[in-house]
């Protein structure tokens, strides 16, 4: 016999050293003779607790209990059961004698008294807990009894242990036997080790050894009585020394008493089954416990149910007690978006109680499941993801935004759905600067150039803010391709206003990226036209921006003068006042502009701060103090380029990016500047209106005007300083309308060498044949529509029109075969 339970007991080793985990220190309190360590595993190192019990000689009536303890606790598997991984038993010196020492290994867990303890709770919240607490009891006391026809034998507070979601599980089983209710007239002991059991926690038949009357009482009538037991020992603080002391009821509860009263009922038939403890009492339902329960079976909630729910927690989760909240509410709240169990709402929630968390914590618990949310295919879940980002952002690792977050963020840049796109552009502020350099230009910049001609109006002014935030992310090569295309030739000539002013306001807080050549040539004419616009807003920004650049040209001149030929145009120098507040304005326009059908409720994710586009001084009054400032701005270094051989980007810039160069180029590349054109000199328009205009018939009655008849020689382009300013090219082709020429002004002339330049078509030019000189005489020659490439057909005889060539004949022909001569 004895052989046999050491078989079931016995693990893979025969002694401490070949047990698969390291024994560490003992809690001061366990059940009985067991002694309970804290331990770990040897394979990978994981929390587990060790339970070892001690005898003379492997006959020693402990050790016999203890192996009971050990069959039952291997068989029995309930939630609040506790969880058996391993046991052995083996012989271990102790100086001159051997001692037989059984091991077991469970989950770890600590005794419910250290927990006590350890938490501290009081009044309102200790109540929720413990409630909580017993109603998990309840279940396996319920569980033994009703279901397995078991009887603990002991339940009191020693048997109770506390796991680290702060959950109690029911354990000591060494006296565990079951219920012989069939045999009512036996008066042998039911319970084989019902010695081990402490009087003061023994009903009054268990006392007095009454068989009979316990056979014939329900199996759970001396449980019943232990459940007692540990109520009071829980709400006193102390531990039960004598059963006279359970009649002091000035601890319990009111709301409790009336259970506590027939839970230590005198006659066992009467006393409360623990399954109606759980069912009845109105103590178990509080906010801990329905909030538990109701995370615990919500699969099977419909979605309004959970929608509901979700929605009250954050507040709800302020209510209840700290700890429960982040050791057992934050693991199922975790699992339950991370299996797609929960709904969207509870993302807030999550990150609520997440911000509770130390930064430490927060990237083991909260984190890990965020990531995997990015994958989902919910699109409330991804708008909620996009709304908080700038929560959990800053602990996400380059590496994990780079290749986990980033290829499913840029999904959104597509969707149909505006709102979404424009949360998906806000989210660059906090994920590009963890960006690689390859992801930034292969990626990133072909979504924003898709963007900046977007049909929202607030989605362009958007991205051009975002350009400026992101601009000292990119590489210097790409700055120089990217930033003034993008702010002068789309957004300063946007058709909303507020995208217009955010293309100047972008240009001034990347001015450090520019040199003067630049400035000079394609960022101020392309401001200078916006001091006529529209609006006033953009007229100021203008007027401000042009001082600024201004200024820069001033300190490249006299740098010119002294000799210093090193060129940091705009190093230093501060942005235009007010960047803030545009920023802000423009990031919220489109919750406040468009259709409030696919914002709702989600309008408020815009009044989160966002990043401002420059970092001056709010207080420097403008560019008043900027014009009049002392400092020499020229003298200050130009900020180093980010780009770093680490990320790629030398690589890049040879092999793959280059190859994105030459194919799409960000989308900017394709936007040429303006053509220098040269307008027809002012005597030529002059003659030209003063002359009739004769209108020749086509039969096509549109063309497309080559390229080649407005251009000029390059010296020529060189002299023109108005070609930079030109009204940009159409990109329609044009209709021939006949329209008499109105007569000469005096005045007229004197706009001609500042003429609208003819528009650019897209057609292909004609393919023109050398023609002859062109008659001097002639003022509209210069600007004549070339001449047709391929030869008018013959008109017929009876318009005279030319001669009709003979028809062919059908059918055999007679051939003058006669010589001339003849």
């Amino acid at each position: 016999m004895f052989k046999f339970l050491k078989g079931v007991v016995g693990g893979s080793g025969t002694g401490p050293k070949d047990l698969p985990y390291n024994i560490g220190e003992p809690y001061p309190s366990a059940w009985g003779s067991w002694t309970h360590h804290r331990g770990t595993s040897k394979e990978d190192g994981s929390s587990v607790s060790i339970f070892s019990l001690s005898g003379s000689s492997s006959q020693d009536g402990h050790l016999a209990a203890g192996r009971n303890g050990v069959k039952r606790l291997r068989t029995v598997r309930h939630p609040n059961i506790l969880s058996f991984l391993h046991s052995t038993e083996a012989e271990i010196s102790d100086g001159s004698t051997m001692k037989h020492t059984i091991y077991i290994v469970t989950e770890p867990v600590m005794p419910l008294s250290e927990k006590i303890k350890e938490l501290n709770l009081t009044g309102t919240q200790r109540d929720e807990y413990f409630a909580w607490g017993l109603h998990q009891i309840s279940k396996a006391v319920s569980f033994l009894n009703n279901d397995c026809k078991l009887v603990h034998g002991n339940v009191c507070l020693a048997s109770v242990v506390v796991t680290p979601t702060l959950d109690w599980k029911l354990h000591a089983f060494d006296v565990l036997s079951e219920f012989d209710g069939n045999n009512e007239a036996s008066n042998s002991a039911m319970l084989q080790y019902e010695w081990l059991i402490g009087s003061q926690y023994k009903s009054m038949e268990l006392v007095k050894s009454d068989w009979g009357s316990i056979r014939k009482s329900p199996p759970w009538a001396i449980d019943s009585w232990g459940l007692g037991c540990l109520i009071y020992e829980l709400f006193s603080g102390m531990k039960l020394s004598k059963t006279e002391e359970l009649r002091n009821t000035s601890f319990i509860p009111k709301s409790l008493l009336p259970d506590y009263q027939r839970l230590l009922s005198s006659t066992p038939s009467r006393r409360l089954n623990p399954l109606k403890l759980i069912d009845n009492s109105e103590y178990f339902h509080n906010k801990l416990v329905e909030t538990i329960q109701f995370m615990e079976i919500l699969n099977l909630k419909d979605s309004v149910e959970k929608d509901s729910f979700f929605r009250k927690l954050p507040n709800l989760a302020e209510q209840l007690p700290r700890q429960i909240v982040l050791k057992k509410l934050l693991p199922l709240l975790s699992s339950s978006l991370e299996f797609g169990s929960a709904a969207a709402p509870a993302l807030t929630a999550l990150l609520k109680m997440g911000s509770w968390l130390s930064t430490e914590e927060f990237n083991i618990k909260v984190l890990p499941t965020i990531v995997k949310l990015f994958a989902s295919n919910d699109r409330a879940i991804r708008v909620a993801l996009l709304q908080h980002i700038d929560q959990f952002g800053e602990s996400l690792s380059s590496q994990i935004v780079d290749e986990q977050v980033f290829p499913h963020v840029a999904n959104g840049f597509a969707d149909t759905s505006a709102f979404l796109r424009e949360l998906t552009l806000k989210s660059m502020l906090v994920l590009a600067p963890k960006l690689s350099q390859r992801t930034i230009s292969g990626s990133l910049l072909k979504y924003l150039s898709k963007l900046q001609v977007d049909e929202e109006p607030a989605i362009r002014t958007n991205t051009t803010i975002l350009l400026g935030n992101i601009a000292s992310y990119l590489n210097e090569a790409t700055r120089k391709r990217v930033l003034i295309n993008a702010f002068t030739v789309r957004a300063l000539r946007d058709t909303f206003s507020p995208a217009r002013a955010a293309g100047i306001m972008a240009l001034s807080a990347t001015i450090s990226y520019y040199d003067m050549t630049e400035i000079s040539t394609r960022i101020l004419p392309n401001i200078v036209v916006l001091t006529s616009d529209p609006d006033g807003d953009v007229r100021t920004k203008a007027f401000q921006a042009i001082d600024q650049f201004l200024l820069i040209a001033k300190q490249h001149h006299e740098k010119l003068i002294t000799g210093d030929t090193n060129e940091t145009a705009g190093a230093g120098v501060p942005s235009i006042a007010g960047n803030a507040s545009l920023l802000g304005w423009a990031m919220s326009s489109l919750t406040l502009k468009g259709k409030a059908s696919e914002h709702g409720s989600l309008a408020s994710a815009n009044a989160t701060t966002t990043p401002d586009l420059t970092t001056s001084n709010p207080s420097s009054g403008g560019y008043a103090d900027t014009a009049s400032s002392a400092v020499n701005i020229s003298d200050q270094p130009r900020p180093s380029s980010p780009t770093s051989t680490d990320g790629g980007w030398g690589e890049a810039d040879s092999g793959l990016l280059q190859e994105d160069h030459d194919s799409d180029k960000e989308g900017w590349d394709d936007i040429e500047p303006l053509e220098e054109q040269k307008p027809p000199s002012l005597s030529s328009i002059q003659a030209a209106q003063q002359r009739p205009v004769v209108h020749q018939k086509s039969q096509n009655t549109s063309f497309s005007q080559p390229k080649t008849a407005t251009r000029t020689s390059k010296a020529s382009d060189e002299d023109d300083l108005w070609g930079p300013v030109a009204v940009p090219a159409s990109r329609t082709v044009p209709h021939i309308v006949n329209v008499q020429p109105a007569a000469p002004k005096e005045d007229d002339g004197l706009w001609g060498s500042i003429a609208v330049a003819p528009p650019k078509t897209t057609s292909r030019p004609l393919k023109t044949k050398a023609s002859a000189a062109l008659d001097d005489s002639d003022p509209w020659a210069a600007i004549a529509a070339p001449p047709p490439t391929t030869k008018a057909k013959p008109l017929s005889l009876g318009r005279g029109r030319g001669t009709k060539p003979a028809s062919a004949r059908l059918g055999a022909q007679r051939i003058d075969r006669s010589s001339p001569g003849s």
